[in-house]
């Protein structure tokens, strides 16, 4: 028997595990995995990239490099961010090993055993199984079409006798509830933060992936908003508009905060692929990426509509959900009598996969929801899986009724 650590066990990451190995599953129609489809990435550019960097360069990928990040690739990211409307002149980009990291050090920067974390409830499941391993108590709080319910955020931090370390959000695109925050909601965070000293955390991998552009004012990031008194600080990542295998992201934080992460970064692992940044830097600095994003969201919206289209032909008219404007997910509410995980041992037995509402429950309980992700999805299977789905789900609400009567008035 091993002593381990209390931080082993997160039960989040059990869940993480799990829904890595149904998203790639052989034989599997699988709605699981938030990520590109395979097909999607720029494979040719990237090797002309490679091809054509000078030799010198080349050297320095195989290399180590600075803790905070090669220098160009900083510089690039800067302009990019600024495009955004973010306060770039007195902020500083710490490079991470995919924004997960950078999720990690924030914590790990601010985070003592016991201490409390502010969380929307459904929330991304990589940081809930981060805020588990530091030991933090993660309070979750219910969001609806337009975000995080304000009167909820402020009745839970009056709650407390303590102050919560931070409030972690994922505004746009939200993973798994496909939603964005309107501008009001942002502000109105942003209002009942002020002058608290709770530290805003804004996660923020999907922005680029508006699918019309009329929509894209929606994705301003909160910390363009400057007018309040408080510290935001903001990650990004290149997983959802390059490719995950490069495992990049960023932290853009005051210096202060940014200091003290490089200094917990040098600990992980010293410095982020040199050779990956590279790559990426050039696919900036040669403005690839926004053609590229171009391509993206044409893409999506695609797989976006075939999924529309089969939840409204095949599904029973008690599940609801928002078509989202962006990003990769739909969110699916069954009626409270039903439960995800069984419709899913169901549904894997026909060889179609999803994730199950609890996982990003942050008390993982509440299991009448499912993430459908379309981003992965090849377009030809797409019909057919939410058909199964909801075949499931109508065996599951036949079975309730007969077995209590005064059910039936259900409509499936």
């Amino acid at each position: 028997m091993y002593n381990f650590s209390r931080k082993v066990n997160s039960e989040h990451s059990e869940d993480i595990k799990a829904l890595m190995q149904h998203s790639t599953g052989k034989n599997l129609i699988s709605f699981a995995g938030g990520m590109p489809n395979n097909d999607l990435f720029p494979v040719a550019e990237i090797d002309e990239i490679y091809t054509n960097l000078p030799r010198e360069i080349k050297k320095i990928g195989f290399q180590y490099g600075p803790t905070s990040g090669y220098p160009p690739l900083r510089i690039n990211l800067k302009k990019y961010l600024k495009k955004k409307g973010l306060p770039v002149r007195n902020n500083r980009i710490l490079i991470t090993t995919g924004s997960l990291q950078a999720i990690s050090i924030i914590t790990q920067e601010f985070v003592n055993e016991g201490d409390i974390i502010l969380t929307e409830n459904p929330s991304f499941v990589g940081a809930l199984s981060v805020f588990e391993t530091y030991r933090a108590n993660v309070i979750g709080i219910p969001i609806d079409e337009n975000g995080i319910i304000i009167e909820e955020l402020k009745n839970t931090i009056n709650r407390f006798s303590r102050k919560p370390k931070f409030l972690y959000l994922t505004p746009n695109f939200h993973n798994p509830a496909g939603i964005i925050y309107s501008l009001e909601r942002k502000r109105q965070i942003l209002e009942v933060l002020d002058g608290t000293g709770i530290i805003l955390l804004e996660d923020d991998a999907y922005s680029d992936l508006y699918f019309l552009e009329k929509d894209k004012a929606l994705t301003k990031p909160i910390k363009t908003i400057t007018d309040y008194d408080v510290e935001i600080i903001y990650t990004g990542s290149f997983s959802k508009i390059l490719g995950p295998g490069f495992r990049l992201g960023w932290m853009f934080a005051s210096p202060t905060i940014f200091e003290k992460g490089e200094n917990i970064k040098q600990a992980l692992d010293a410095c982020t692929s040199n050779f990956n940044q590279i790559l990426a830097n050039e696919f900036l600095a040669q403005n690839k990426l926004d053609d590229y994003l171009i391509f993206l969201r044409k893409e999506y919206l695609e797989r976006k509509n075939l999924l529309q289209t089969a939840l409204l032909k095949y599904m029973p008219k008690v599940v609801t959900w928002n078509e989202p404007k962006g990003g990769f997910y739909f969110w699916l509410k069954l009626p409270e009598i039903l439960n995800s995980t069984e419709i899913f041992k169901k549904c894997i037995a026909k060889e179609v996969v999803f994730v199950t509402g609890r996982t990003f429950d942050p008390a993982s309980k509440k299991d009448n929801r499912i993430r459908l992700a379309f981003s992965n999805m090849p377009k030809n299977q797409i019909n057919k899986g939410v058909k199964i789905i909801a075949e499931v789900i109508v065996y599951f609400l036949e079975e309730h009724n007969s077995k209590t009567p005064n059910l039936k008035h259900i409509n499936t």
